[in-house]
């Protein structure tokens, strides 16, 4: 499948088969932000690198909404969803999890031996779902490939991601096919991984490489933005919205019980947004003069732009979109299942890049003070921005990363095999 018909084509017709090849392992059961974190890293290195080619292997049904560099490709593998009690089920396939993820596993090793990469980037899942891709990463360690794994800022509490970990086979799988790990954060903010039994040689391979700054995508073509956003207001994101509907309900109630919050707010659902939940929103929202809504928006950064706030639950892409436009946001990050945003939002507004509003209220059946969130809206206007509080190498993500891929291809370049580094 090609997304950048007409010139692009032709750029890739006239490409060397002999640039570096590297393939991207995107572990997205649900959600945006893998997909989203493996398009940054992928688009800055054919940015940089225009001879190499990039698949990214991912199941998200959304992946063919978003704009790729010349030289990135992707594979679908069938999407499996998970379920609010922690089962999986296929997303749309009306088959078994078992059979589904055959199938996954097939699909990933049958793409690793067509590519034979130079490198591979496996995001967060050191084993894939399910084990699915350690027939691949046993295949890709014979034939040398570089293997990375690359992991956001926070993971979890380390008192559950440990017992996880022990579960899937992480830790031995990181000892036996891994060259690198690389944190998508800083060692002075949070070590998702302290928590973890590791062998000192596992600990010697782990890079912090900074966040992954975001650059503005291409204006949009043909979208039309609703009218209040011609003047200033406040952006309500829940990522993929898939687990944003409480956030989307107390924005509301802000809105119903304080009518004279100033500052108008649009909301951003998310492609996941359960489609019976949606419509009592948008039933709302027609009642209030200064709240609109709209479902998706692959180039969400140009309204994050435009935005006097952000409002979000904090994810880690969100989280690096906030620091990158230097917007000022309000965050209520979820506590279930995961405590990864609130431990993010928790060391952020620590550090004065972000204000916060306590994540349980988010929990189902919890009892929301719709002023609370009214007080916060009106607070966003006058709080510092973040880069009144940047650390150093805070945003240097992207350049770090590519600084560390650039001698590999290089060797590839000359025949030099990318085997383990040295004592490893």
């Amino acid at each position: 499948m090609l997304h950048q018909p007409g010139p692009g084509l032709s750029r890739r017709a006239q490409r060397s088969s002999g640039g570096p090849r590297v393939m991207i392992y995107s572990h997205d059961t649900f959600g945006l932000g893998h997909l989203r974190r493996s398009r940054a890293i992928a688009n800055r290195l054919v940015e940089r690198h225009p001879d190499a080619s990039i698949v990214i292997i991912s199941g998200s049904p959304v992946i063919g909404s978003f704009e790729f560099g010349d030289g990135v490709d992707y594979v679908r593998v069938p999407g499996v969803v998970k379920h609010a009690d922690g089962n999986y089920t296929t997303l749309s396939l009306n088959l078994s999890l078992d059979e589904a993820v055959a199938m996954r596993e097939g699909i990933i090793l049958q793409t690793a031996r067509a590519l034979k990469p130079d490198l591979v980037i496996v995001d967060k899942e050191p084993t894939g779902f399910r084990g699915e891709l350690l027939p691949a990463l046993e295949e890709l360690r014979r034939s040398g490939a570089r293997i990375v794994l690359g992991v956001r800022d926070v993971m979890d509490e380390p008192s559950v991601l440990a017992p996880e970990w022990e579960r899937k086979g992480a830790v031995d799988a990181l000892a036996r096919y891994y060259d690198d790990i690389w944190v998508y954060g800083l060692r002075e903010i949070y070590e998702p991984l302290a928590g973890l039994d590791l062998p000192e040689h596992v600990h010697r391979r782990i890079v912090y490489t900074g966040f992954l700054r975001r650059e503005l995508p291409p204006q949009p073509q043909l979208i039309r933005y609703p009218r209040l956003t011609k003047g200033p207001f406040v952006l309500v994101t829940t990522g993929g919205g898939g687990d944003g509907h409480e956030l989307v309900d107390w924005v509301l109630s802000a809105y119903e019980r304080d009518p004279g919050i100033p500052t108008p707010a649009l909301l951003v659902f998310g492609p996941f947004v359960a489609r019976d939940r949606r419509g009592p929103f948008m039933e709302r929202i027609a009642r209030l003069p200064n709240v609109d809504a709209i479902t998706f928006d692959a180039k969400i950064e140009h309204l994050m732009v435009k935005a006097q706030g952000i409002v979000s639950m904090g994810g880690y892409n969100t989280f690096c979109e906030i620091l990158s436009l230097d917007k000022r946001a309000l965050i209520v990050p979820r506590t279930t299942p995961r405590r990864e945003q609130t431990i993010r939002a928790e060391h952020a507004t620590r550090l004065g890049l972000v204000s916060m509003l306590d994540g349980n209220n988010l929990n189902p059946g919890a009892s929301r003070d719709p002023l609370e969130m009214a007080q916060a809206i009106r607070n966003l206007p006058d709080q510092p921005l973040p880069s009144k509080a940047f650390l150093p190498h805070l945003l240097e993500g992207l350049d770090r990363i590519e600084q560390l891929a650039t001698p590999w291809f290089e060797a590839k370049l000359n025949a030099v095999p990318l085997g383990r580094v040295a004592g490893t």
